[in-house]
């Protein structure tokens, strides 16, 4: 019998926001992975370690969950007056597929450093010291975010004094200025209204605001599906109940929003859309034993992320909550007092976040011009991963 030898592949393990991936250049891939497809996919799967049926992802690079089973690829732009392309795959932890569908908030955060320490920025647009300006361009969603990093003796600084709820050590700010980030291809609110009636089957009528701005998201009242929005994660997780509800709810919301065209499809759609559900400021006590005030916030959002309550909160899905409740009229305005706003502190399991955002009306539509937050980002480790030399050939022609 023979054995197949491992490989070993350029990578690098970064932390971005409240979420870990395994990132790459481009060039660095296997020939057969630098296209998209099934060769590439089956790649991702075994660096992360997926398909495990124990969901645990021990064989591989992933940590056995939505905020930890995540790869990035990084290329040469595109776009004109962009300085990288980048694209984030969501890897299934039971299952065998990569998620391509939606873009991560949390490592966007990691791509401008990444993309300036992988040389994909001229040199003589990074300072001495200061601040440097990465146009980056996301291509899950092809849309512009711009990530400004800091810069220190020439390098990207990854340590300080920002402190972000989710995350154990301070390090270094990083502005994230998502533009433009409401669906391009189609209106920020896909049915043409603030709240929608969502019919669920066994569930019954749930009041939903259903938005597509940084990720499509469902956004629920928390007491519609009894819940308070103080909910931290063993709350909703240890439920097979609970998940199985909301799956339900994203399944019907996805095709209410036009994400899919028959339920079945959701299944293989984890990552997109989200479903959220939202309260009026109430004390709480965050995953880490910190006590939550109602006056610390302006509204509670609690999200779900492939099958499961988020830690955090995603990033994405945070740029959905700032834009929605910038919007008079929608649930998540609504628990937030209402009004006109440009930026919502919001709480969830591990804290607050604050995001900016700004939309208006065009043409009797609503819109977002762009979405901020601040997020944190450092290198873990780089060097190499190793993979079985096998696992990204289809076992077709094996």
């Amino acid at each position: 019998m023979t054995y197949t030898p491992q490989i070993r592949i350029p990578a690098t393990y970064m932390r971005g926001g409240t979420s870990k991936g395994v990132f790459f250049r481009l060039q660095d891939l296997p020939e057969a992975a630098q296209m998209p497809g099934e060769a590439r996919d089956r790649l991702l799967l075994r660096v992360i370690g997926s398909p495990d049926p124990y969901q645990k992802q021990i064989d591989g690079m992933g940590g056995a969950t939505s905020s930890t089973s995540k790869t990035v690829i990084l290329a040469a732009p595109t776009q004109p007056d962009h300085d990288v392309d980048y694209l984030f795959g969501q890897v299934s932890i039971d299952k065998p597929f990569v998620d391509w569908s939606g873009n991560c908030g949390n490592l966007t955060a990691a791509v401008g450093a990444f993309a300036i320490n992988g040389g994909f920025v001229a040199r003589d647009r990074i300072p001495e010291n200061g601040t440097a300006t990465v146009r980056i361009w996301q291509a899950n969603i092809r849309k512009t975010i711009v990530a400004r990093i800091p810069i220190t003796n020439g390098e990207v600084q990854e340590t300080g004094d920002f402190e972000l709820d989710g995350v154990t050590f301070p390090a270094a700010e990083v502005q994230v200025e998502f533009m433009d980030p409401a669906d391009g291809g189609g209106a920020m609110f896909p049915t043409g209204n603030l709240v929608d009636n969502l019919e669920v089957p066994g569930i019954g009528a749930l009041k939903a605001t259903m938005i597509n701005a940084g990720i499509p998201t469902i956004f629920l009242n928390a007491e519609d599906i009894g819940y308070k929005g103080t909910e931290l994660q063993d709350d909703i997780n240890s439920n097979p109940e609970a998940l199985a509800m909301f799956e339900t709810i994203r399944a019907h919301g996805a095709l209410k929003m036009g994400v899919i065209q028959q339920v079945e499809e959701a299944a293989s759609r984890q990552h997109t859309p989200k479903v959220a559900f939202v309260a009026k400021p109430s004390e709480y006590v965050s995953s880490s034993g910190k006590t939550i005030g109602a006056g610390d916030v302006d509204v509670l959002v609690r999200a779900l992320s492939m099958g499961k309550l988020h830690h955090a909160m995603m990033g994405t899905a945070a740029v959905a909550i700032a834009t929605a409740a910038a919007v008079p009229g929608t649930l998540v305005n609504q628990a937030a007092g209402g009004g006109d706003r440009t930026s919502v502190t919001f709480g969830h399991p591990s804290g607050t976040l604050q995001v900016g955002a700004e939309a208006a009306q065009v043409n009797g539509q609503w819109t977002a011009t762009k979405a901020i937050m601040s997020r944190s980002a450092r290198v873990l480790m780089e060097g190499w991963v190793r993979v079985p030399g096998d696992s990204f050939v289809s076992q077709k022609s094996v």
